[in-house]
C-alpha cells in the first residue's frame, strides 16, 4: 500500500469527543411553527380571488391542446420568428406623421391594437397605393368611398405582410381586409413571373360554409374583373366546395389558380388528390375562424397546414373571437397584430334589439305580426331544419314569397354520379340568389346563413328560436344593420330558452344600451356581486358570454360532454374489436 493512501486509525472514544465539541460550536436549533400555524397567519383570499384563480386554471387546461401548426414543422423543429416581408410600404406622407397622431386616429374610430411595430392607420384608399381600377370598383360598384375602422388599420397590417387577428362587428367590412390584399399579391406575382400549369395558388381563403365561400369568391371575382377590364393580367380564381361540379373549373385547375376560396373538407380532398399544391402559397386566411374551430374543422385545418412548404402570412377574422381562441390561434402566427374594433362578441350598435316573450304554440301566428314591422326583405332564423320547412310552407300558404336553406340541403346523395348533391346545392344557391335579387321577400334558415353572409338590404331579422349560444345570436342579428345602416332584430323567448343564455342576452342588451324586457330583468345574476371588480375581465374567456364565467360556461360543458361521449365510443369500439 502506498503512503498517500494510508488513513490513520482514530479510536471511538476520541471520535465521539470530536463530534461533541463540534456540536457545541453550532448555533442552537430554532423552534419553527407548524405549517398549519403558518397557514393560519397568511392573509386570506377573497371569494372572488379564488374564483379568478380557478378560471385561470380552467383556461390554461383548455389551451393545452395541439398547436395550430403542422406536424411536419413540429417534427423538423421549424419555427418562424420574423414576419413576412412584402413590397408594399405606407406612403412617406403617412410615415412622416407623429405617432401620437396615429393614436388619435385609432381613438377616434375606437380601434384597439396589440402587437409590435404596428403599421400606421390610413384613412383613405388613395393613400393605400391601390390600383386605380380597384378604387373605382370600390367607389362606383360597391359604393365604398372611405375605409371603415377595421379597414383603416387592418389593410395596412395585411398589406405589410403581418400576421393578424381581426375582430369587428358584423357588417363592418372585414371581408375587404383580406380579399383586397390577396388580389394585389396575386397580381404582383403574375406580373413578376406568370403562373404556368401545375403552379399556384398564391393564396387561400378558408370559409366554414358553402354560402360564405361563394360570397367571398364573388367579391374577389368582381375585383379581378375590374382589373382585367383595365389592361391588367387576368387572375384565375378557384372555388372549392361541396355540391358544385368541379369539371366546370377544370380549366382553372389545369392552367394554375392564383387564388383559391374553399371550405376545409373539399380543399383537403383536392390536396390529397394532388390537383394542385401549396408549394408557392404564401397567404392563408381563415374567415370566421373561431366558428370553424368550433364546428370541428380544427384537425382539417392542422392537416392543411402540413401542405405548406414555406412560411405563410396567416390571418384570422371573426366578429366573435373569445380570448381562448385568440391565445390558441396565436400558436400559428408570427408576431401577430390584433386589431379589435369593439369588444369581441359584442352586438352591432346599429341594430335595434327587441326581445318578446311568446308561448311556443303562439309563435307561428305571431310571426305574421312581426313581419309587419318593416318592409321586405326579412330573414327568419330557426334552430332546426324541420321548423325551417314548416315556416316556409306556412308563409307560402299565406301568400308570402319565401325561400329556405338549411344543412340537409346539399348533403351527399346515395348515387354513383352524386347528382343529388349537385342538385341540392343548386337549390341552396337558387334560394340565396332569389333572396339577394329581391325576388323573394323572406329567407327562412338555420345558422348556416348566420355567419358572414352579406345581405345589405335586410331591415329585419327574426329569431324564431333563441339560439343555444350567445355567439350565434350575435351572428344572426348581424345580418341587418350593416355598412352603417340601421336594422331591427326581434327575438322570441319562452320557457324553452335556458336561463343561462337569457342571462347572456340580458347583459348583451345592457352593453348595447338596449331596452331590457321585464322577463329578463327578473332573472337573478349569481355573479352580480362581482361585477365591476378589477379581475381583468367581465366576460367568459371561453365563449365571450357576459352572463356567466368560464367556471359555468354552457359551451364548455357541452364540449366536455362531446369529448366524453367520443372517448366512450372509442372505448366501446376497442372492446368490441378485442372480443
Amino acid at each position: 500500500m502506498e503512503d498517500d493512501e494510508y488513513v490513520p486509525y482514530i479510536p471511538i472514544k476520541l471520535r465521539n469527543a470530536q463530534k461533541q465539541s463540534e456540536a457545541q460550536q453550532l448555533p442552537p436549533i430554532q423552534k419553527t411553527e407548524t405549517l398549519f400555524k403558518i397557514s393560519q397567519n397568511l392573509p386570506k383570499k377573497t371569494e372572488r380571488e379564488i374564483a379568478v384563480e380557478e378560471e385561470k386554471l380552467i383556461l390554461e387546461a383548455q389551451l393545452k391542446q395541439k398547436s395550430l401548426i403542422s406536424d411536419m414543422e413540429i417534427a423538423k423543429g421549424i419555427e418562424y420568428t420574423e414576419p413576412m416581408k412584402t413590397t408594399w410600404t405606407p406612403p412617406r406622407s403617412v410615415l412622416s406623421q407623429n405617432k401620437t397622431l396615429f393614436d388619435k386616429v385609432r381613438k377616434k374610430f375606437h380601434i384597439l391594437v396589440e402587437g409590435k411595430d404596428i403599421p400606421p392607420p390610413i384613412t383613405s384608399f388613395d393613400f393605400m397605393k391601390l390600383p386605380k381600377p380597384l378604387i373605382n370598383h370600390l367607389k362606383h360598384d360597391k359604393n365604398i368611398k372611405n375605409p371603415s375602422p377595421i379597414q383603416i388599420q387592418g389593410l395596412p397590417c395585411v398589406l405589410s405582410g403581418r400576421d393578424m387577428i381581426g375582430i369587428a362587428f358584423t357588417g363592418s367590412g372585414k371581408t375587404l381586409v383580406f380579399t383586397l390584399p390577396i388580389v394585389l399579391f396575386a397580381l404582383e406575382s403574375e406580373v413578376k413571373l406568370p403562373l404556368v400549369s401545375g403552379e399556384g395558388p398564391v393564396g387561400i381563403i378558408l370559409s366554414p360554409s358553402r354560402e360564405l365561400a361563394r360570397q367571398t369568391y364573388d367579391v374577389i371575382c368582381g375585383m379581378t374583373k375590374s382589373l382585367s377590364n383595365n389592361g391588367f393580367p387576368n387572375l384565375r380564381v378557384l372555388l372549392c366546395m361541396g355540391g358544385i361540379n368541379m369539371s366546370e373549373q377544370r380549366e382553372v385547375i389545369k392552367r394554375g389558380p392564383h387564388i383559391v376560396v374553399a371550405t376545409p373538407g373539399r380543399l383537403k380532398d383536392m390536396l390529397d388528390k394532388k390537383l394542385f399544391s401549396l408549394d408557392i402559397c404564401k397567404y392563408f386566411c381563415m374567415d370566421e375562424a373561431d366558428r370553424m374551430i368550433d364546428m370541428g374543422f380544427e384537425e382539417d385545418v392542422r392537416t392543411l397546414m402540413s401542405y405548406f412548404k414555406y412560411q405563410r402570412q396567416t390571418l384570422l377574422f371573426s366578429a366573435t373571437m373569445p380570448k381562448k381562441i385568440q391565445l390558441f390561434a396565436q400558436s400559428a402566427l408570427v408576431q401577430p397584430v390584433v386589431v379589435n374594433v369593439g369588444r369581441a362578441g359584442a352586438a352591432s350598435l346599429d341594430v335595434i334589439q327587441e326581445v318578446e316573450y311568446v308561448k311556443q304554440e303562439a309563435k307561428m301566428v305571431y310571426l305574421l305580426e312581426c313581419l309587419q314591422k318593416t318592409p321586405p326583405p326579412v330573414i327568419i332564423f330557426c334552430d332546426n331544419k324541420n321548423d325551417v320547412d314548416d315556416i316556409q310552407e306556412y308563409l307560402l300558404l299565406k301568400g308570402i314569397d319565401a325561400v329556405s336553406i338549411h344543412g340537409s340541403k346539399g348533403k351527399l346523395g346515395f348515387n354513383i354520379f352524386n347528382l343529388k348533391n349537385v342538385l341540392d346545392q343548386q337549390e341552396r344557391e337558387y334560394a340565396i340568389r332569389e333572396y339577394k335579387e329581391l325576388r323573394a321577400d323572406v329567407l327562412v334558415a338555420t345558422d348556416i346563413a348566420s355567419k358572414g353572409l352579406d345581405f345589405n338590404q335586410i331591415q329585419h331579422v327574426i329569431n324564431f328560436d333563441m339560439p343555444k349560444e350567445i355567439e350565434d345570436y350575435v351572428h344572426r342579428i348581424g345580418r341587418t344593420g350593416r355598412s352603417g345602416k340601421t336594422g331591427i332584430a326581434t327575438t322570441f323567448i319562452n320557457r324553452n330558452s335556458s336561463e343561462q343564455i337569457l342571462l347572456d342576452l340580458k347583459h348583451l342588451l345592457r352593453e348595447a344600451k338596449q331596452k331590457i324586457p321585464p322577463v329578463l330583468e327578473a332573472i337573478v345574476d349569481p355573479n352580480e356581486q362581482f361585477r365591476g371588480q378589477d379581475d381583468g375581465s367581465t366576460e367568459c374567456t371561453f365563449c365571450s358570454g357576459l352572463g356567466h364565467r368560464i367556471t359555468n360556461c354552457p359551451k364548455l360543458e357541452q364540449k366536455r360532454r362531446a369529448e366524453l361521449a367520443e372517448k366512450r365510443s372509442k372505448e366501446q369500439s376497442s372492446f368490441k374489436n378485442d372480443y
